[in-house]
């Protein structure tokens, strides 16, 4: 029986909160905090009406330690799942070292003035978590997060190495918005415009935005699609804990429609992450954009179509050379009928709830700061097929 302190009432953090109070037995107690507060009383209303369980909400500012710290401290709860912004990562880890609660999260941090995606400053707190005996679990969100579980089961009962890795993320879906976001606009325009970068033999090997593409038929009817290399950080600790990987890449999938829009916005300065001056006042331009795009969480009732997100892989098995593809495929209007909201959401959700349960149920229990793939791989491939998320595994 457990508290959990659930930071972030965006989309992600709606599904995290329904699905905790779908496992009472693990999530005895939940609270939902934001810096709005109405958003999670919306929240906590529709899991009382779809789950009969009540939630508590607290109001906080993720940015200020302090405020944090003492949420932490009045709550105990016994861990804090961030499903606030990337920029607020450290904060919230810098509050749970100062309370001794462990601490998780489904993307890495990243500073508010450059869009750069690295492990190193959460890697950092490795000594600083293992000396206050706590346990920082990163990246427990789909990619990252179930990409990793996926390589390391790979590894632990298919191969006895992987020698190359393509995670390969497809939305087939369609919210007949003319332009909008699955996530939250900033994060998700900042990572598409950057350059992309993959590993291969030994080296990291730079490529301009979005300039390499392959065509993937996908499967189960989604058929073939366009897809884009970019970087994504799973890639960053992959290459560090799986032995034996000479070449690793990240694809995406984009419309001709989103990538026109994106290409004219980037063109005429509105994805920038500098402040320009405007009638006196500094604004961010990608900050002005994500307050005129539509909402994600309103994209869930107009959402059709599915997601399928997997590891294509290539190594060796006793000796002989051995192609295996592991993916999952989520249904938006399912998700959407289940919680509330569409399948991107979803599918960062429930591996956030899935990791707390590993952490909470002493399955997954070390101090000190590790990413998804430093973990047995097996009881969180069987709880993805229990709560939500099944997955298939075909060998090519």
């Amino acid at each position: 029986m457990s508290h959990v302190l659930i930071i972030g009432a965006g989309g992600v953090g709606s599904v995290v909160a329904h699905k905790c109070a779908q496992v009472p037995e693990v999530f005895s107690r939940i609270t939902l905090a934001s810096r709005t507060l109405s958003k999670c009383e919306d929240i906590a209303r529709s899991v009382k009406q779809r789950t009969g369980i009540r939630i508590a909400v607290e109001q906080v500012n993720a940015d200020d330690v302090t405020a944090t710290s003492a949420l932490i401290r009045q709550l105990s709860p016994d861990l804090v799942l961030n499903v606030a912004l990337p920029y607020q990562d450290l904060p919230l880890m810098d509050a749970c070292l100062a309370t001794g609660v462990d601490y998780l999260d489904t993307a890495n941090y990243e500073p508010p003035d450059v869009a750069r995606f690295e492990y190193k400053w959460q890697w950092a707190y490795q000594d600083s978590f293992t000396e206050k005996g706590i346990m920082a679990l990163l990246g427990s969100g789909f990619d990252p997060g179930v990409t990793n579980v996926f390589t390391a089961w790979a590894a632990k009962h298919h191969f006895d190495e992987i020698h190359q890795l393509d995670i390969i993320d497809c939305n087939a879906g369609d919210h007949g918005q003319a332009f909008a976001t699955n996530f939250n606009p900033e994060i998700n325009i900042r990572e598409i415009t950057q350059r992309g970068r993959y590993f291969e033999h030994g080296e990291w090997v730079e490529t301009d935005p979005l300039s390499w593409s392959m065509t993937f038929d996908f499967p189960e009817g989604i058929g073939p699609k366009k897809c884009y290399l970019m970087f994504h950080e799973e890639l960053e600790s992959l290459v560090r804990n799986i032995k034996g990987l000479k070449r690793a890449r990240f694809w995406m999938t984009f419309s001709d429609q989103y990538l026109t829009h994106l290409r004219v916005l980037e063109n005429v300065g509105m994805t920038r992450i500098d402040p320009v001056l405007y009638q006196g006042q500094e604004i961010v331009p990608i900050r002005f954009l994500k307050a005129v795009l539509p909402e994600p969480a309103s994209l869930g009732p107009l959402t059709k179509g599915r997601t399928c997100i997997g590891c294509l892989m290539k190594g060796i098995k006793d000796g002989k050379e051995k192609q295996l593809y592991i993916y999952n495929i989520c249904s938006h209007e399912e998700a959407y009928r289940e919680v509330g909201s569409q399948a991107i959401s979803y599918t960062t959700g429930v591996p956030a709830m899935i990791g707390a349960k590993m952490m909470l149920q002493g399955l997954w229990k070390r101090p000190g700061v590790w990413n998804m793939e430093e973990f047995d791989p097996d009881p969180f491939m069987h709880d993805l097929n229990t709560y939500g998320l099944p997955w298939t595994v075909v060998e090519l």
